[in-house]
């Protein structure tokens, strides 16, 4: 799985003129699944996204949490974080969870979200989606399952 979190002022996805899905400060997530996620894996990512410590205290220090500013999650699938772009200039997604499995673990994981009573907006998987945001700082971190989840053994 791969995630790549900006922390925004607001954010909001529209599909088809409508929107989807908007929040004030918080993570927008851009999720990739891969044919090997699975649901151990969407834990641990998702404790590790509401346990980061990203935004400023009284002090200006990077200590407080997405619970600790009441923020909200914008969640987007986006498979085309597992691009294999090392040949030609066409990407190849063959990396890429199938479309019943990603949308599975996406949906768990949007579900994962809201379990550590954060409120969860998200896009509609495998829509095409227009993303507005104001990210703030900017503040962009991209986690990979590989490391986040070799770590936590």
């Amino acid at each position: 799985m791969k995630v790549v979190l900006q922390r925004v002022a607001k954010a909001a996805v529209t599909v088809d003129g409508t929107v989807t899905g908007a929040i004030e400060r918080g993570f927008l997530l851009f999720i990739g699944v891969s044919h090997t996620d699975t649901k151990d894996i969407v834990d641990k990512m998702s404790d590790k996204i509401c346990k980061l410590r990203i935004f400023e205290d009284e002090n200006g220090k990077t200590n407080l949490s997405l619970s600790d500013v009441s923020g909200e999650i914008l969640a987007v699938s986006q498979f085309t974080l597992y691009a294999d772009c090392k040949k030609g200039n066409r990407p190849s997604f063959t990396k890429a969870g199938g479309p019943e499995h990603a949308n599975h673990l996406y949906e768990y994981m949007t579900e994962r979200l809201k379990s550590h009573s954060i409120r969860v907006e998200k896009g509609i998987f495998g829509a095409d989606m227009k993303v507005e945001l104001l990210n703030d700082g900017p503040f962009t971190l991209v986690l990979d399952s590989d490391e986040i989840c070799s770590l936590q053994g």
